[in-house]
């Protein structure tokens, strides 16, 4: 043959092979080498041909990696860069991914997005990371990074959603100057979400501006000082403000009335001074919090009254306890907020608002008589520690919801009743599965859904704020769950149903409840559907029960039924052996060895396939396992499905995820 055709063809050969198993290949392999757990697909040596869960590929190039909640352990080398064609990369809720980000992952030219919520990363954020021009959505929520926000962010011109939530950094907020870019400089980003971090320093004013189109600006829980900046009142779009948990002083801005799609403001927990705010162009407003400040000591606002647009709400927490008052020992400059707070008496078309749920006013001097009206829909009146001096109650409103009025003159009264004389205790009975599914059960690694399907959920933990943890209970869960549904319904995901446990006390007076998602067009969740699970949780774009504050996701499980998959194979062997020995029919070793030596990696069912002589044996075992879900027992040899304690509790740990 010609040297020429001899010579193209060899150049030909190696494209395509460079094609098909170049750079890509390679890092993919390093990574499935680095990591433990990666999914039990991830056989072969080409990632885009042969169906590695998790990748996304085009003409042979990975441009997509979505593994979240699968159980990775490992850390992210710098190999991650060498995927140039790399348009998401997602290994959400991980916690076993740790160490620092890689600063080379800055050359991820081509990358939107960049989901790292819920893992295990310390260090700092990259300088360079506002190089990546075509990043829309940047989530580093909830792991350890230090340092500070890196200016070069506000070089993201496309940049949507902006998540540095529940980290360690500190540091000032930049915002741009001469020479430098800032956050302000962000003008298309929904969601700021800086909460529960370590910032210092003012709230700029130039942080924002008409131009920007953020929904949430969440900077809670941090140590910020200095007033609210009244350009916060120039950002019509916002629908969520929290400023709660800081150190922030002076009046709130007038100009914040104008921001008439608002439907969550927390303040509390800081210095504030003067009036209450008037808040009445809020018209969409459903949450409400200014506890714990030094507003000016004033009557009820009867403004307050004035908010009938909000009938189309279904919850509505008006008001919190404005100022909780200190012991006069204290020393003059913590004084802020001594002998101060609501007083007087509540207007009476307070309780006409339709729409209103619950009214917390704890630790006032709101006098006279509590007169509710019969029409009120209210469920939680809480009211302890004022002057209330007499309060008719009616059996009617007894059984429309709970009115607490310990600490205040009524209660001192021979009159007085139990039944708003004391603080109601939490039912935290637990009812297990639902009682239309009895008798019914599921394989031991499968959870029963409320609505009777067996399925592998979606687990983590719900933190939350309540305004009233007495009130508790499972008419509140309830509540919470329907919420939970509805966002999901809207974000179109293939939700069956949701159950939220009764919270208990967690860290910083913050409450934590279990939450299982359950799925519905399968018994599983793929990866991109728990990454958008997790988008709606992380984000808070779900509409909020009034009995839960707004909340934050942490600690989801590995999602079970990726990572029996994933150990599966290491064990097939040892099951095999279980199953024969139980049945009496062991071989000689020599005999056996080749049994195992075509197993079919690739099918998509839940467990692997064998090809060839061995697949009636095979069956035997998918039998005698119970198709390798029900807990492995050992005795005297042999599989027992009884209550003896396996031989080999890994093994246990594999196939069963009750």
């Amino acid at each position: 043959m010609c040297p020429k055709v001899l010579t193209f063809l060899l150049v030909a050969s190696i494209q395509i092979y460079t094609e098909t198993y170049g750079d890509d290949s390679t890092v993919m392999s390093n990574l499935k080498h680095d990591w433990e757990n990666t999914p039990s697909t991830w056989v072969g040596a080409d990632p885009c041909g042969g169906n590695w869960k998790g990748i996304s590929c085009d003409n042979s190039r990975v441009i997509n990696m979505t593994l979240a909640a699968v159980g990775l352990i490992g850390q992210l080398s710098e190999d991650i860069s060498s995927l140039s064609e790399l348009e998401v990369l997602d290994l959400s809720y991980n916690t076993g991914l740790e160490g620092s980000l890689p600063p080379s992952i800055v050359n991820l030219k081509k990358l939107k997005l960049l989901k790292l919520v819920g893992c295990g990363f310390t260090g700092p954020i990259p300088e360079s990371i506002g190089s990546l021009e075509l990043l829309e959505s940047l989530e580093l929520g909830s792991n350890g990074f230090t340092g500070t926000i890196p200016p070069s962010i506000g070089n993201l011109s496309k940049l949507l959603v902006l998540d540095l939530f529940n980290n360690l950094l500190e540091g000032s907020i930049p915002v741009s100057s001469g020479t430098t870019s800032g956050l302000d400089m962000l003008v298309k980003t929904q969601h700021f979400h800086l909460g529960r971090n370590r910032f210092s320093g003012t709230i700029p004013d130039e942080l924002f501006s008409s131009d920007m189109t953020p929904i949430h600006v969440l900077l809670h829980d941090n140590n910020l000082t200095g007033s609210i900046p009244s350009t916060l009142g120039l950002v019509q779009s916002l629908k969520a403000v929290r400023f709660e948990g800081n150190s922030l002083t002076g009046p709130v801005p007038s100009n914040l009335n104008n921001l008439t799609n608002v439907t969550t403001l927390i303040l509390s927990n800081n210095k504030l001074t003067g009036p209450v705010p008037n808040l009445t162009g809020m018209a969409y407003l459903n949450y409400l919090d200014l506890s714990n400040n030094s507003f000016d000591a004033s009557q009820f606002p009867s403004s307050f009254s004035n908010l009938q647009a909000l009938t189309t709400l279904v919850q509505f927490v008006i008001f919190h306890a404005v100022n909780m008052l200190k012991p006069s020992s204290l020393p003059a400059n913590n004084r802020v907020m001594e002998n101060t707070g609501l007083e007087g008496l509540l207007p009476p078309a307070l309780f006409d608002i339709p729409s209103l749920q619950t009214l917390i006013l704890r630790n006032n001097k709101l006098s006279g008589t509590l007169d509710i009206a019969s029409s009120s829909e209210l469920k939680v009146i809480d009211m302890q520690n004022n002057n209330i001096s007499f309060y008719p109650e009616t059996p009617e409103r007894r059984n429309k919801g709970i009115v607490i009025l310990v600490g205040n003159p009524v209660c001192e009264h021979a009159q007085a009743t139990a039944n708003y004389c004391t603080v109601p205790q939490a039912n935290s009975s637990d009812t297990g599965q639902p009682e239309k599914c009895v008798p019914l059960h599921c394989i031991s690694d499968q959870i029963l859904s409320p609505n009777c399907k067996c399925s592998y959920p979606f687990r983590g933990v719900l933190v939350f704020k309540p305004p009233c943890f007495e009130s508790t209970d499972s008419n509140s869960l309830s509540l919470e769950e329907e919420s939970l549904m509805r966002s999901f319904k809207l974000h179109e995901l293939p939700v069956d149903s949701v159950v939220v446990s009764f919270p208990k006390e967690g860290l910083l007076g913050y409450l934590e409840s279990n939450l299982s998602v359950f799925p519905s067009d399968r018994n599983r969740f793929n990866t991109t559907t728990i990454s958008r699970i997790g988008f709606v949780l992380t984000l808070q774009t779900y509409e909020n029960s009034d009995t839960f504050g707004p909340t934050y996701f942490k600690d989801p499980y590995p999602y079970s039924a990726v990572a029996r998959r994933s150990l599966f194979p290491c064990f097939y062997c040892f099951l095999r052996g279980i199953c024969l020995s139980s049945k009496k029919r062991r071989e000689r070793a020599s005999e056996q060895e080749n049994h195992f030596a075509y197993l079919d990696l690739k099918n998509s069912d839940d467990v692997p396939r064998l090809k060839g002589a061995d697949a009636s044996l095979f069956d035997e075992i998918t039998k005698c396992t119970n198709n390798f879900s029900e807990r492995i027992i050992l005795e005297q040899g042999g599989y027992w499905n009884g209550k003896s304690l396996p031989l080999f509790p890994a093994l246990a740990m594999v196939v069963s995820f009750a």
